[in-house]
């Protein structure tokens, strides 16, 4: 059987796998080493689905989350015709790991990938994603913009049940050279499929707002998965000048990224607007989050995001670092106008997806949960009792309204440094009562402390097993 443990696989393993992947395609319900990847529910209706993931958004930084001084119309009327989420976690604070647990529905140290990869790694190819779910089950899929899971031939999204693939297999990429510029040797980096595309002084951001749309139209009398992957608001902070004219009272650095933001926002309405255009909004599932929080780096002019009352950003395990914004919509299936407030992550969509879908998620340890239930109601009760991550040295646990923090790095909140002892190393919150985590309760409670370490030492203990 294949297994999360066959993470060191040679090319010739890579090639029986994907032929192995291909003979379970081949019908609905087969299995792979003994594992079905997805079954359908008969009579189900086939939505199409559009997964928008952006890339270092802060937590708030959509209008209608809170960022009043931003313009961000798009996803302000999808936050109006959808359910919004205050309570939504990223998988990880940083991009790889993040990305590695949307797509296949695990915790990034499940799913193979616990950090940001480099030129030589990647997802592992026995992970199953939401592309190849869908795949199988009939649906045309397509990745557009990021995919920074591995940049091998053998690692490309085309392995991982992607039809077609156009962006860029790194972090980032300048959005008119299309080169990655940040740490040697420079590097040329847009594809489509698997040939280098050259596109000099074209807009990124603009490219991949095209692709989209014509994927869209060209697949729109069968189901498709589109995976709208934008390289933004990350630097190179390159926004559209009318956007900068229109932050240009606004100070360094929040007018770069607001200028970002609201081209991205302009961006995300135009894919929009083709699914309206050609009548296909009642039949499309569209989700939109970030990968994680705001980035307070010198390459994004140390910071412009918000991330309001919390504290943290990329990177850290604070709130600021993995409370990110989500919005899923889907007229005529889901509330509009609703807020939830219950907790969930990012793992949770692709069973979520699979259920939407008409669909049994794959037959294996998925660290995701159905959270459909609470989409459909305020009152459902959240789908996890625990969550963790592990970030290097750091790492949390959140059960029920505490939160454990363990060897986060000193924070800022609103462009301010808070202060920070050597206590603060384990740091404990009640989020109901200081969702800032603020003041530090280890003390007073060492009974908590004490469960939710051991509940994390048993948890870390079984992954490293696997």
């Amino acid at each position: 059987m294949l297994t999360g443990k066959n993470r060191n696989m040679t090319e010739s393993d890579c090639t029986r796998r994907d032929f192995l992947k291909t003979l379970a395609f081949g019908a609905i319900g087969m299995t792979l080493g003994g594992r079905r990847l997805v079954g359908r529910v008969a009579g189900q209706q086939q939505p199409n689905v559009i997964l928008i993931f952006t890339d270092d958004q802060g937590t708030l930084d959509v209008n209608c989350y809170g960022s009043k001084d931003l313009y961000t119309p798009s996803l302000d009327r999808l936050a109006q015709e959808g359910t919004r989420f205050t309570q939504f976690y990223a998988g990880q604070p940083v991009c790889s790991p993040s990305r590695a647990s949307l797509l296949t529905g695990r915790y990034p140290l499940n799913a193979g990938v616990p950090g940001n990869v480099g030129r030589r790694g990647g997802l592992p190819l026995e992970q199953i994603t939401i592309a190849e779910m869908l795949k199988e089950a009939g649906y045309r899929t397509a990745l557009v913009g990021k995919w920074h899971l591995g940049e091998a031939a053998e690692l490309s999204p085309l392995r991982q049940g992607f039809d077609e693939f156009f962006g860029h297999k790194k972090g980032c990429i300048d959005n008119y050279s299309h080169f990655f510029y940040w740490s040697g040797p420079n590097r040329h980096d847009l594809w489509r499929n698997e040939e280098e595309f050259w596109a000099d002084g074209q807009y990124f951001p603009e490219m991949v707002a095209r692709e989209a749309c014509s994927f869209i139209e060209k697949n729109q009398d069968d189901p498709f998965f589109l995976y709208l992957a934008f390289n933004m608001p990350h630097y190179p902070t390159q926004g559209l000048e009318k956007y900068r004219r229109m932050y240009a009272d606004v100070d360094e650095p929040r007018k770069s990224y607001a200028a970002f933001v609201s081209t991205l926002d302009e961006k995300i309405g135009a894919v929009v607007g083709k699914v309206d255009e050609l009548g296909l909004r009642e039949n499309t599932l569209i989700i939109f989050l970030s990968d994680h929080g705001h980035s307070v780096e010198e390459r994004t002019n140390f910071g412009g995001g918000n991330a309001g009352p919390y504290r943290g950003s990329k990177f850290t395990l604070w709130e600021g670092g993995i409370r990110v914004p989500c919005i899923v919509s889907w007229p005529g299936r889901i509330a509009q106008g609703a807020v939830r407030d219950q907790v969930a992550i990012a793992a949770d969509l692709l069973p979520t997806i699979a259920d939407y879908c008409g669909l049994q998620p794959p037959d294996w340890e998925l660290d995701g949960r159905n959270i459909k239930s609470i989409i459909e109601s305020s009152q459902a009760e959240s789908s996890h009792k625990i969550l963790y991550w592990q970030h290097g040295k750091q790492w949390a646990v959140r059960e029920g309204d505490w939160k454990l923090v363990v060897n986060a790095p000193p924070s800022v909140r609103q462009g301010k440094e808070l202060p920070y002892k050597e206590s603060d190393k384990v740091f404990l919150s009640n989020m109901a009562q200081d969702m800032t985590e603020t003041n530090n309760l280890a003390d007073t409670h060492p009974d908590i402390v004490k469960r939710l370490t051991s509940l994390h030492e048993e948890w870390i203990t079984a992954v490293r097993q696997d």
